[in-house]
């Protein structure tokens, strides 16, 4: 975190050397940022609520300052704790009808093989939709614009972006009539603050971030009917 131009300005994303200055006595002054003239990152003195609350707002600037001016590395146990959330809820959906109040029922369907299928599918589809949007920033910034892309920085801001599929717990949990209309709008919602992330990330317009969702939206769906085509087909075979 200390290196020159390492940080960001999450007002108009130029590069800053630093973010604030510790002068005697605990003082602290943020830093203006040569470009725009305002506090490079005014969130150093915000409360993590009140940015967390923004980057629900999908706010350019809190992105900038999650993914530029902090040392925020959860993106994997998010990951995974979010496939878990979805595996979890594709499980429940499937055995909803045979669910019982019997404790020992619970302990019963842990142990099925059916809930780490669900897991391993829904990472699946995961690597599908964060490989395709890679791929097509990569060629869109390396090939097209001569520019290099960085990877790694855009892998954990499309991982972290999906935070919104935790709310796939309370759809879980107070299951009603509503449950597709839900989990459509929790989809539409990781879906834009993944577009938003690519935009803060590379610096680019709307469009361009939009078309690379809707790519690696593309191909996740893609991968999804084709695990089913195929467990379809392994059934029949079975069956017969």
């Amino acid at each position: 975190m200390g290196k020159e131009a390492f940080y960001r300005c999450v007002e108009c994303n130029e590069k800053a050397a630093e973010l604030h200055r510790d002068y005697s006595n605990g003082i602290l002054k943020i830093t203006i940022c040569e470009s725009c003239q305002k506090p490079v990152d005014k969130y150093i003195e915000y409360d993590p609520v009140i940015i967390f609350i923004d980057a629900i707002l999908c706010k350019a600037q809190a992105f900038r300052h999650i993914l530029f001016n902090t040392s925020l590395n959860i993106h994997w146990k998010l990951c995974v704790f979010c496939l878990l959330c979805e595996a979890y809820l594709r499980w429940s959906a499937l055995h909803g009808s045979e669910q019982s109040s019997d404790p020992a029922d619970i302990i019963r369907y842990t142990k099925e093989w059916e809930f780490y299928g669900k897991f391993g599918l829904a990472a699946l589809e995961l690597a599908a939709f964060c490989g395709s949007v890679l791929s097509f920033l990569w060629l869109w910034e390396s090939r097209l614009q001569g520019r290099s892309a960085e990877l790694g920085l855009l892998l954990r801001a499309l991982l972290l972006s999906c935070y919104g599929k935790v709310l796939l717990i309370p759809t879980v949990i107070w299951e009603h009539d509503y449950s597709p209309l839900c989990l459509g709008l929790i989809k539409l919602f990781v879906l834009t603050s993944n577009s938003q992330a690519i935009r803060v990330v590379l610096n680019c317009s709307r469009r361009l971030s939009l078309v690379a969702v809707c790519f690696g939206l593309l191909s996740e769906t893609l991968i999804a009917q084709t695990c089913r085509k195929l467990q379809w087909s392994l059934q029949d075979m079975w069956t017969f």
